[in-house]
């Protein structure tokens, strides 16, 4: 399980994922921007969605502050093909379909949906500075608002 403590002011765990551009994407390769980390559950469902559609609808306002944004999830690049084709995501999607950075950042929690318990993803956010440190950290994310609060800890 995660040994890694994760928390704001610490530098930011490295790890390679593939991503929906069909590349290995190592965090420490976007060192010199600031950029948001968000974690969601799965895609093409409601809350994924509206978190993924308010990202893409503010993405001029990351933009203009040279700020990257990257979602990660345990779908499968395909799965994130159709996401980024239905809802025209500006933006990368990285793939952990094995587990390891959901693990790494202590984001794989146990929940309850209709009765039955499960583990799944815990929507959380992060946000890294230029230098790779953890700058703030969201653990159980409320979609609604929730960009309005991005944008203004940046």
């Amino acid at each position: 399980m995660n040994m890694i403590e994760i928390k704001e002011e610490l530098l930011a765990p490295d790890f390679t994922l593939l991503g929906s551009d069909k590349k290995e994407h190592k965090l420490s390769d976007f060192r010199g921007k600031k950029g948001v980390l968000y974690f969601y559950p799965k895609d093409n469902t409601s809350a994924c969605t509206k978190e993924a559609e308010a990202f893409r609808d503010n993405i001029d306002k990351f933009n203009d502050r040279d700020i990257i944004i990257i979602g990660i999830s345990r779908d499968t690049i395909g799965s994130h093909d159709k996401f980024i084709l239905k809802l025209n995501i500006p933006f990368l999607l990285l793939s952990d379909v094995e587990e390891k950075v959901v693990n790494l950042y202590g984001v794989l929690k146990e929940k309850t949906m209709y009765g039955k318990k499960f583990i799944g993803i815990e929507r959380s956010t992060f946000i890294i500075d230029e230098n790779g440190i953890i700058k703030k950290i969201y653990r159980k994310v409320k979609v609604n608002n929730h960009i309005n609060d991005v944008l203004n800890n940046l």
